[in-house]
Order: C-alpha cells, then sequence, then structure tokens
C-alpha cells in the first residue's frame, strides 16, 4: 500500500516538474507571439497557474509542517499550562500541616493546665470560706483542742495557710471534694496562726507509785543537751508515761526547734497524744510536722497518722484525703517500711 502512494507521489512530482519546464520554456514564446495588449491577460493566467501549482505542491507534499515548503501562515507560538500542576511538592504540604498540628496542641495543652489551675484555687478558697464561716461543733465543745494549727518555724505563710485550711477548720476538708488534697493553693491573705497552748503540768496528781516509777526512768546527760531532752522524752513514751512524755517532748520542740532530730521530737509528741487517747491534740503536731518540712525523716509516719487521727475522730472525708497524700507523695514507705500501717488504715477507712 505504501508503495502505490510513493509511486503516486513521484507521477503527481514528475508532472509538477513537466508543467513547470512548460512554463519556463513556453512563457517566452507566447510574450513574443502574443500582442502588446494582450500581456496583462497572460500575465493574470500565470499568477493563477503558478497557484494551482503550489496548490498541487500541497496535496503532493502533505503535512505543511515546513519539511519541504515552509508554511505560508504560523500560529504564534504560546506556553501550554497543564492544569491541577501543584505549587509545592507533597512532602513540604505535610511537614507545614504537621508544623500547625503540633502548635495547636501546645495550645491547647497549656489552655487546660491554666484551667486546671485556676479551679484548683477556686475549691481551695471556697473550702477556706467554708471553714471560716461554719466551724465545726466538735472544736467549739471541746475547749482543750487547739483552735488553730501551729505554724512550723520554717514554714511559709502559704504553708501556713495550708495548715490552717487543712486541720484548723475541719469544715475546709470536708468541704472538698474526695479526689482533693491536703496541700491547698494560697489563699488571698495569709491566716493568723494561733501556736499550741504552753506545756502544763499532768492536771491530776499521780500516785507516789507512779511518781517512783517515773523516777526510775533516767535521763541522759551527755554533751549534746538537745539529744538528751529528745532521749528522755522517748523513754518515757517507751515506758507508757505518756502525759510525761507530752510535757518533755513539747520542751524538747520549744526549746530546741532546729535541731536535727526535730522531724522525730514533733512526730513523737502527737504519737505520745494519740495513743493517750487524744486524737484531737495530736492531729495538729502531725501536720505540722509534715508541712514544715516534707522530707523530714518521720515526715511521712506524721502524714500516715494524721490519717489515723482524722479516722479516730470519725471525719472520713480528712482521713481519706490524707491517706491519699501519703501514697502519692511517699508512694516509697507506703510499699515498704509502712506498708502494713498503711494498709490497715486503709482497710479501716474503705476510702473511695
Amino acid at each position: 500500500m505504501r508503495g502505490r502512494i510513493r509511486k503516486g507521489r513521484m507521477r503527481a512530482a514528475s508532472g509538477v516538474m513537466l508543467a513547470a519546464f512548460l512554463l519556463g520554456t513556453g512563457a517566452p514564446a507566447l510574450a513574443q507571439s502574443a500582442p502588446a495588449g494582450a500581456s496583462a491577460d497572460g500575465e493574470a493566467r500565470l499568477r493563477k497557474l503558478e497557484a494551482e501549482v503550489r496548490a498541487l505542491q500541497r496535496q503532493v507534499f502533505p503535512g505543511g509542517d515546513g519539511k519541504y515548503f515552509a508554511p505560508q501562515v504560523t500560529a504564534p507560538t504560546e506556553p501550554v499550562t497543564v492544569p491541577g500542576t501543584p505549587a509545592s511538592t507533597p512532602l513540604s504540604d505535610l511537614l507545614t500541616r504537621m508544623d500547625s498540628v503540633e502548635a495547636s496542641i501546645t495550645r491547647l495543652t497549656a489552655q487546660s493546665e491554666e484551667t486546671a489551675n485556676r479551679v484548683a484555687q477556686i475549691e481551695a478558697k471556697l473550702a477556706a470560706a467554708a471553714a471560716v464561716a461554719a466551724p465545726p461543733p466538735a472544736a467549739v465543745a471541746d475547749p482543750a483542742a487547739p483552735a488553730q494549727v501551729p505554724a512550723p518555724a520554717s514554714a511559709s505563710p502559704t504553708a501556713a495557710a495550708a495548715s490552717a485550711a487543712v486541720a484548723a477548720a475541719p469544715a475546709a476538708m470536708a468541704a472538698a471534694p474526695a479526689a482533693a488534697r491536703p496541700v491547698v493553693a494560697p489563699t488571698p491573705a495569709p491566716v493568723a496562726l494561733a501556736k499550741p497552748a504552753p506545756a502544763k503540768p499532768v492536771a491530776t496528781k499521780p500516785s507516789p507509785q507512779r511518781v517512783a516509777a517515773v523516777q526510775k526512768i533516767e535521763k541522759p546527760a551527755t554533751a549534746n543537751a538537745a539529744d538528751d531532752e529528745y532521749s528522755y522524752g522517748f523513754r518515757l513514751w517507751e515506758a507508757r508515761f505518756y502525759p510525761e512524755a507530752q510535757q518533755q517532748l513539747r520542751l524538747y520542740v520549744d526549746k530546741y526547734p532546729k535541731d536535727a532530730k526535730i522531724s522525730y521530737g514533733r512526730n513523737l509528741l502527737g504519737r505520745a497524744f494519740l495513743d493517750d487517747g487524744k486524737p484531737r491534740e495530736a492531729a495538729p503536731w502531725f501536720l505540722q510536722n509534715y508541712q514544715a518540712d516534707k522530707r523530714g525523716a518521720r515526715a511521712p509516719d506524721s502524714l500516715l497518722m494524721l490519717a489515723e487521727s482524722m479516722r479516730q475522730l470519725n471525719d472520713t472525708s480528712r482521713a481519706c484525703i490524707a491517706l491519699a497524700e501519703f501514697s502519692d507523695t511517699y508512694a516509697a514507705e507506703a510499699g515498704g517500711r509502712l506498708k502494713g500501717q498503711y494498709e490497715a488504715t486503709r482497710s479501716a477507712l474503705k476510702c473511695q
């Protein structure tokens, strides 16, 4: 088929060449034999013939791409834009979106933390206000109970205010939610705190036999006077002379507030009251020892004994708060040295 087309094109090309030859050789003859008035007519016919030859050439050599003959009319070249061409790469878009998501997460996290802090402060202020407005009947009925929690020597106004809100006013912790903690946020103004009542002699006159038994307990006499006072109080407590131990340990705490064993002394003073059946008098000392130095040697013991004191006072709400604070702050002691005492207190309270 292609051979036939090629032969046809060759024949047409031969005809074109023959026509061109005849035009080239015959035109002068026509011009010489024709009269002068017919030159314009011959020129028109010649132009017509040339146009037909060009048309024939386009049929013989189709395509119009300029391979054999230059096109008479050419369209201006314009850049072709493919629709949907992206302005940037997919990876760049993905990285940009990830940066936007991370910025949004950071902003939401900051707002959540600020909201939680504001809620905690509002709850603390409501608890303190409830404590001031509604003092517990038990505190009014018992004149011997300390009205407020003793402020530790090294505690800041914030810690003092927290002590007042937790221990000085029992309604403060009762009004707080069960999931709250005894360490509350700072109140607008520090609360003036009263120190525990001065140590008093034993109310009832001891019998001669008791006096003789107490005198048998030897008081140490070494170069360390502070340690001697504490050791004597410990011996009295160990011998179950609780009123005498309370008096002696209170003397030690008041006289040597910065001694190395002060954490032991405050905790043991609370134990002397608690073992004597006076949980209301014991609770302020436990709380003071915990608030004064949370890293003290007996701070975990004091917080756990504070929960026990509240349990004996039938104040389950505050007892559970103190117990939860103990398990969160002193997880190692809750699973180690104080595990038995912690589990016994928790099983007796049955906190939710």
